[in-house]
């Protein structure tokens, strides 16, 4: 079976100064195992349980969501397109396909007319993202905590 692989996300958090930053963290605590024997194994990460909401958007060509918070902490999965995602500090990322964030912005103080986060769409085609938010759980106040 091949080596313990490392799944790369970007991390968007609330600093304890309430600015938001994005940090680019590793999940690497996987078990090989069978998801539902007899299957054969495969790396399987840590489990999240809890109450969650999943759902698609399609974020128009052109589209900007101006300084706002996540709504709730939640994975951001791009399917299609190119979004991109700027912190209070500064920081700006763009992702596609098969590049993972997390939302995790709550809670964060208005600093120079910005708050939480700008996104948007990148290129001359719409952005589809599938989203998995955590209906009762508190954001994260530390990057990386998903391993």
């Amino acid at each position: 079976m091949s080596d313990k692989p490392t799944v790369s996300y970007w991390h968007l958090w609330t600093d304890a100064d309430g600015i938001s930053r994005l940090t680019r963290c590793a999940m690497d605590r996987f078990v090989l195992k069978s998801m539902n024997p007899p299957a054969d194994p495969q790396w399987q990460g840590e489990k999240t349980t809890g109450a969650m909401t999943t759902m698609v958007t399609v974020q128009p060509v052109g589209w900007i969501g101006e300084w706002h918070e996540n709504p709730r902490p939640q994975w951001i999965i791009p399917l299609s397109g190119r979004w991109f995602v700027e912190s209070m500090d500064g920081t700006r990322e763009e992702m596609g396909p098969g590049e993972l964030s997390f939302g995790g912005d709550q809670n964060c103080r208005e600093s120079g007319g910005k708050l939480g986060h700008r996104s948007g769409t990148v290129g001359d085609v719409p952005a589809v993202l599938m989203v998995v938010q955590f209906d009762n759980a508190p954001a994260p106040f530390a990057p990386c905590e998903f391993r």
